[in-house]
């Protein structure tokens, strides 16, 4: 499932190629996804423009010149490409995590603009489209969900407030969307790595630096993760033909029994099944085990 990283590449696209566009038609020919799309999802969106894109956790957020919205989320297997001038090119994915090439399958909705078409291909069809009609009802949408790492109220004090008499695991509060709105295993892996906590670890056993930290390296990983173009897994581009570079920079995701690669560490990377999913630890040569 693509992480924060990965939607806001898609949210940043979209921005660039159809951002100020009148929406011309749409066509639905599955309305069967997550959600059932609506009957009235056509008429709905069409003859408005579109203002703006922006992102919530892992959902886009187009936004609308009725002052309405239109929610996407990609599930597992959701992608959105671009076709400029009705010509198809090469590369059309407008994210970096998926196919590269326009599949003939799978095809559900299609959105026409003046000068080019959007497309939403999901063979899984765990994602969806949510049409929202004003802006309370966008907030009331989202008012379960924890905040972003970017925004101000990921603070200590949120989090120390938040992990108070908490006996959860840490790897689980960083999945959980109340907590924490944007990310899976991928980064919260590579963050705990960093912060050299022990995804086993119990919440409410996490000190004042360690919170810390968790602030710190998770706005850092992130961060990082969107200016390489998010975590290619397989060989897959964007629309310009670029891969997206981070799984590069990975520390532990994918490295199972390969060398460690901090400074002076002469460990391998091992994963460990638990009930909260795969874990990463450090294995020393005498049996010593170490999270990093």
């Amino acid at each position: 499932m693509p992480e924060l990283p990965e939607v806001e590449i898609v949210k940043q696209s979209l921005n660039k190629n159809i951002k100020y566009k009148k929406i011309i038609k749409v066509t639905v020919r599955n309305r069967n996804l997550r959600f059932k799309i609506p009957r009235n999802f056509e008429t709905y969106l069409e003859n408005k423009n579109i203002t703006k894109i922006t992102r919530f956790s892992k959902y886009i957020i187009i936004h609308l010149s009725s002052k309405s919205f239109c929610i996407i989320h990609l599930g597992m297997s959701g992608t959105i490409h671009l076709i400029k001038n009705n010509k198809k090119k090469k590369f059309t994915n407008l994210s970096f995590y998926h196919s590269l090439i326009l599949p003939k399958k799978h095809n559900h909705i299609q959105i026409n603009f003046e000068n080019c078409i959007i497309i939403y291909n999901d063979p899984r069809r765990f994602g969806f489209f949510e049409l929202i009609k004003s802006q309370e009802q966008l907030n009331k949408r989202f008012i379960k969900f924890g905040p972003e790492p970017f925004s101000n109220l990921f603070c200590l004090s949120y989090v120390r407030n938040y992990f108070k008499n908490k006996k959860k695991d840490i790897k689980n509060f960083l999945l959980d969307q109340k907590f924490f709105s944007v990310i899976g295993n991928i980064y919260s892996r590579e963050i705990l790595f960093l912060c050299k906590i022990n995804p086993q670890k119990k919440a409410y056993r996490l000190s004042r630096a360690e919170c810390r930290k968790i602030i710190y390296y998770s706005k850092l990983v992130l961060n990082k993760a969107i200016k390489f173009g998010g975590s290619t897994i397989k060989n897959f581009k964007n629309i310009s033909g670029n891969y997206g570079s981070f799984q590069n920079e990975f520390k532990v995701y994918n490295r199972e029994n390969l060398k460690c690669l901090k400074y002076r560490c002469s460990g391998k990377i091992n994963k460990k099944i638990s009930q909260i999913g795969q874990l990463f630890f450090v294995i020393f040569a005498k049996n010593k085990q170490l999270l990093s």
